[in-house]
């Protein structure tokens, strides 16, 4: 059966995770919501709202599904295993990244879109080739 979540469990699971809390511009804490960011192994960067105070209030079902899975990125059992038995939930490790020869999304899709390459050519390079054939494009005058 589903239990509601309520902000202070919310953020008690994000102390017990150790996400870190969000500064403003001038290094202050965010004033209406306590904002807190999780750096996964993949690169990914969660980022979750606590409505201020961090009390007893419930979240709604739908409100409280969506941040389950929009924000912490976990089950609801995941959830609770770690309120309850600090366990932590699996988000996988260094090892589980992306492959090391992948090429950053900004340059395919330069090289797919401004240079025409097609996709099973851009599949298949390295960093290094990928790289010279941008710079070999951006050194070309524009028409």
């Amino acid at each position: 059966m589903s239990r509601p979540g309520s902000r202070a469990d919310h953020h008690r699971f994000c102390r017990i995770e150790g996400w870190e809390e969000v500064r403003n511009s001038r290094g202050q804490a965010v004033r209406h919501h306590i904002t807190l960011e999780l750096e996964l192994a993949d690169g990914r960067i969660l980022r979750t709202r606590i409505s201020r105070p961090a009390n007893n209030t419930g979240y709604g079902p739908n409100l409280w599904s969506s941040i389950l899975k929009e924000q912490l990125a976990v089950s609801e059992d995941e959830f609770w295993a770690c309120l309850d038995d600090k366990q932590l939930p699996d988000r996988g490790s260094a090892d589980s990244q992306s492959p090391a020869r992948a090429l950053p999304a900004q340059l395919v899709f330069h090289l797919l879109h401004d240079v025409g390459l097609p996709e099973y050519h851009v599949a298949h390079m390295t960093l290094e080739e990928a790289t010279a054939v941008m710079v070999e494009h951006w050194s070309k005058p524009r028409s």
